[in-house]
């Protein structure tokens, strides 16, 4: 299991990897083309691939920064899930040796408690603060989500950093 970065929409694998994005998010939860073009080259954000040997099997699309890594974006091809291609993705970024932090909507339906205890048994745990993700789209508003971080849960200084990084950095790159 290997992770390639892309660094340019220009990549010819970029086009496959986004059909996955596009399946795997509802609307709401995706960026918009133009944005998506615009933080390929920041410093901090990695459009990551996750190969089985050259088997294409899912994306990671995180941010790292000194203290912590936020996974934006995580998913495995349909075909290959309930593989632990998911678990051995989240194993290797984990290998870097920082908080690893992602968020997931609020367990309320069968899918939404599913992924829940699929983080928890790769160690994630969920943080108690009251999260709103900024909207990706004008005319949304942002979703209430549930913070996730591993290996241990967030001090609120840590969740102020992540927040704050979220909503100046994340959603409002400049290019």
């Amino acid at each position: 299991m290997r992770f390639e970065r892309l660094t340019t929409t220009e990549d010819p694998r970029y086009t496959e990897a986004m059909e996955l994005y596009r399946i795997s998010f509802p609307f709401h939860e995706q960026r918009e083309p133009d944005s998506q073009s615009q933080i390929m080259s920041h410093k901090d954000y990695q459009f990551l691939l996750i190969y089985d040997e050259s088997q294409f099997a899912g994306l990671i699309l995180c941010w790292e920064t000194e203290q912590f890594i936020y996974v934006e974006h995580f998913c495995i091809l349909p075909a290959m899930r309930n593989r632990k291609y998911g678990q051995k993705a989240l194993e290797l970024l984990n290998q870097r040796g920082k908080t690893v932090i992602l968020e997931i909507d609020p367990p309320v339906d069968e899918v939404s408690i599913r992924r829940k205890s699929f983080y928890e048994r790769v160690s994630f745990q969920a943080n108690s603060y009251t999260h709103c993700h900024p909207a990706y789209h004008a005319g949304y508003e942002g979703h209430h989500l549930v913070v996730m971080s591993c290996p241990e849960p967030l001090s609120e200084a840590g969740y102020d950093a992540f927040d704050r990084f979220l909503k100046t950095v994340v959603m409002h790159v400049s290019p």
